[in-house]
């Protein structure tokens, strides 16, 4: 069997579901000290997490990754045991095949290859892996940024191994992401019979032209490397299930995924000045989970476009579609960040699985970026 789909089979076997880690850390861990890497466990809160390093010099290229995975949902309907690595048809299956543990076990198999063949490398080669990336994300790649900066450690390039393909492995890179602003907001009314309207204040109505709005608003154009700002209401509740009761508040959450033409707080002053205008009583709550950020083409990207390219042939695409990763903690920081992994289609599904070729392809893909970027000859 491949190292890579050998390794990866073994992850899949330990259950982290979020933000459980269940031993998966630790064996990338025992692979990694064995080809001289430094390692610093760094535990917040319950979440466990590890930074690992070789060599000292700069540039430092990070991989970055989360070894937790979503719940698996009803078992009973997936097609093999999520957490069983079975392959079949050429296909490994399991919960963590495409998001993340395919990569990680791909990403490790390229550097133990790469360490071999190029023992005196320059710069440094370093993993930061969480398993607090598919929950809350308080206690992971955020507290590990925090804790490398006040070492004064900078990421120069960064791959984090999100699965990044749509058909092929190496067909996308992401080279961005949006932003992401969330709001929770409390429109406030006055409880009534509905019988008697007149002795209460509706807040669904009162908030009927203001939502309208929002929803029809266009925040910006977009730019070459993001779509247009879009706003969504995820979850909408009022009453109290009775028909002839007239609710005494409404509450809403809504997203923002903005592009770099706008800022969060520009979007936050835009919305309630809305309010504002339809006179609403309301509270709102804002949370910025990330801000958008874009690694345009130079060092990190040509080199593993130029990767993916050499072992697929494929002439691939730059693209900042999707949700959010943890490279919106490592951005910030300086660093180029791009996301580089296998395909996505069954992320976050039953029977999610991924092809065995697919990420024999990727841990070659890896390993010749490493050689572009940090091979001396």
């Amino acid at each position: 069997m491949h190292p890579t789909i050998d390794l990866a089979q073994q992850l899949i076997h330990r259950v982290s579901i979020t933000p459980e880690d269940a031993g998966c850390q630790e064996l990338m861990i025992e692979r990694l000290e064995k080809i001289g890497f430094t390692i610093h466990r760094l535990k917040f809160g319950e979440v466990e997490n590890f930074w690992a390093r070789r060599g000292t010099e700069k540039p430092l290229l990070a991989f970055a990754g989360h070894t937790d995975v979503v719940p698996t949902g009803d078992t009973s309907k997936w097609q093999h045991p999520p957490f069983e690595g079975v392959i079949e048809n050429g296909m490994l299956h399991g919960r963590g095949t495409a998001d993340m543990k395919g990569s990680l076990a791909a990403i490790v198999t390229a550097c133990e290859k790469f360490v071999a063949a190029h023992p005196d490398h320059s710069g440094s080669i370093a993993f930061l892996i969480t398993s607090d990336e598919e929950g809350i994300a308080t206690h992971g790649t955020v507290k590990v940024i925090e804790w490398l900066e006040k070492r004064n450690e900078k990421i120069d390039w960064c791959i984090v191994g999100e699965p990044s393909a749509s058909e092929k492995v190496g067909d996308t890179v992401k080279n961005g992401r949006r932003g992401s602003l969330n709001a929770k907001l409390i429109i406030n009314g006055i409880q009534g019979h509905v019988a008697y309207p007149q002795l209460a204040k509706n807040p669904i109505h009162a908030a009927m032209q203001a939502l309208d709005e929002l929803a029809k608003t266009e925040w910006d154009q977009g730019n070459e490397f993001f779509p247009a700002t879009s706003f969504q209401i995820s979850n909408i509740n009022g009453g109290t299930g009775a028909t002839n009761v007239i609710p005494g508040t409404l509450e809403l959450l809504f997203n923002f995924r903005f592009s770099t033409e706008v800022t969060a707080e520009q979007l936050k002053q835009r919305v309630e000045t809305l309010f504002q205008q339809h006179q609403l009583d309301y509270e709102i709550i804002w949370t910025l989970s990330g801000q958008p950020f874009i690694t345009n083409r130079g060092g990190l990207v040509n080199a593993a476009v130029s990767a993916i390219k050499l072992v697929t042939g494929l002439d691939t695409e730059l693209s900042t579609s999707g949700g959010t990763s943890d490279g919106r903690f490592i951005a910030p920081t300086g660093a180029q960040v791009v996301e580089l992994g296998p395909c996505n289609k069954t992320i976050h599904k039953l029977n999610e699985c991924v092809s065995c070729d697919d990420l024999i392809l990727l841990d070659q893909i890896y390993f010749e970026t490493l050689k572009e970027l940090l091979a001396k000859d």
